[in-house]
């Protein structure tokens, strides 16, 4: 047997026909994603409303029957309800894109974006009787088009050649001004080994905090991040306080007013570790799909940063040390070269004194061998003159044995000048 929808019988009263068209735009809008209200009177009533409209606006304000600035004050001074009171009072719809709205107060407050209509609803006599509201939420596509635009930023930056520390600085602000949660980032990057955690950059966080987990080991129950890196998985504190791999860090974290901690690892294309990634929060939360996935794409991104400085340090050094290399060489082929010159210039000095040691040789071959050691100086040395020395300038003379070692140790380049004569043998047998 097939349901027949209830049919509601067609009336002839005007103000029971606006009210039924306003029930089939609420079934219509019942599920929507797009946000809907009617509006009573000029002071704007909350006559109905969608489950989207409350959910836009808080579920704790989820009541008709009440003027809209009552129902949300926030609105006072941001122009909404003035154009409300413009659309009753000309009668002219008004149309709003990309619109910001504050919503809430205190810790629940949070800046959205909306399409919106404000159409006006008429009596049959075409007197406006209130206003419709119908809008959709873009605030998550604003988000993304400016998580967009910084993105491309970062990448045009990396490609660049940008400092790292630039890079890292300027990724962590971006995601802290597109949160809406009043997110705190923290990059930190693996040392060589892979076994401690350094500095990045966390822009937002205390210098004392940072101080004090930079070079934080890696391993399973060290923080978040420690742990993070050890497992090569995202590791998700919801609450500090109750974490036991936090039990270490907890007071640390107190102090700096840390309450969650979401920590993801930066890996390398081949798997290796090259940081983590963090997302705090002054408040205990869980993560969302879009947290998780903000959090991988900055990830991803931040890898890509840190691959590309690694590749420029390696790059550098390597051309470091190739200028080196040359420099090296080049000192070593002018080394050799002055070494060569040396002893060519010894070479040849080396035959003129030879040169002269023969012309010695020869003018001392023709002199009478003298009977007495002429090395004694002012006082005659009456001692036999058994052996002969010269100099390398040919100057000779024959002494005996001591005044011969006496001017071999004393006097340069003295030498014994004639084995055949006996002087080298007298010397060795002295």
């Amino acid at each position: 047997m097939t349901a027949v929808p209830e049919q509601r019988p067609a009336t002839a009263d005007p103000a029971a026909a606006g009210q039924a068209g306003d029930h089939d735009l609420r079934a219509l809008f019942g599920q929507s994603i797009a946000v809907f209200a009617a509006l009573s009177g000029p002071a704007h009533v909350v006559e109905t409303a969608n489950p989207a409209f409350f959910a836009a606006i808080g579920q704790d304000r989820a009541r008709t029957g009440v003027p809209l600035a009552d129902l949300m004050p926030e609105l006072a001074g941001q122009g909404f309800l003035d154009l409300l009171d413009q659309v009753y009072r000309t009668g002219e719809p008004y149309t709003g894109h990309d619109t910001l709205v504050r919503l809430g107060t205190g810790p629940q407050a949070r800046e959205a974006y909306f399409d919106f209509t404000y159409e006006p609803r008429r009596a049959t006599s075409g007197t406006v009787t209130g206003i419709r509201v119908i809008g959709v939420e873009t605030t998550r596509i604003k988000h993304a088009q400016r998580l967009m635009t910084k993105h491309r930023a970062l990448l045009e930056q990396i490609a660049r050649q940008a400092p790292l520390t630039d890079v890292l600085n300027g990724m962590a602000r971006s995601i802290e001004n597109l949160s809406p949660h009043g997110v705190l980032v923290s990059i930190l990057l693996a040392d060589p080994d892979g076994r401690h955690l350094l500095h990045g950059a966390a822009p937002s966080l205390p210098d004392f905090y940072n101080q004090a987990i930079d070079g934080i080991a890696t391993g399973d129950g060290v923080g978040s991040c420690g742990t993070a890196a050890h497992r090569r998985e995202p590791v998700i504190t919801s609450d500090i306080t109750t974490d036991p791999a936090w039990d270490a860090f907890r007071d640390l974290a107190e102090a700096a007013k840390l309450a969650s901690c979401w920590s993801m690892p930066i890996l390398a294309r081949d798997g290796h570790l090259l940081g983590t990634f963090a997302m705090y929060h002054r408040t205990p939360r869980a993560p969302e799909d879009i947290d998780l996935a903000l959090a991988r794409l900055f990830a991803d991104t931040a890898a890509l940063a840190i691959e590309r400085h690694h590749i420029e340090q390696a790059k550098q050094a390597a051309e470091a040390s190739a200028k080196s290399a040359l420099e090296e060489l080049a000192k070593t082929v002018r080394a050799e070269r002055q070494l060569r010159a040396d002893a060519e210039q010894r070479a040849t000095a080396a035959a003129e004194l030879n040169a002269r040691m023969r012309a010695a040789a020869a003018t001392q071959a023709n002199r009478p061998h003298p009977e007495h050691c002429q090395l004694g100086g002012p006082t005659p040395c009456a001692k036999e003159a058994t052996i002969k020395i010269a100099d390398s300038w040919g100057d000779s003379a024959w002494g005996c044995t001591d005044h011969v070692e006496e001017a071999i140790l004393n006097v340069r380049n003295v030498f014994i000048a004639n084995e055949e004569l006996g002087g080298l043998a007298a010397y060795l047998n002295r």
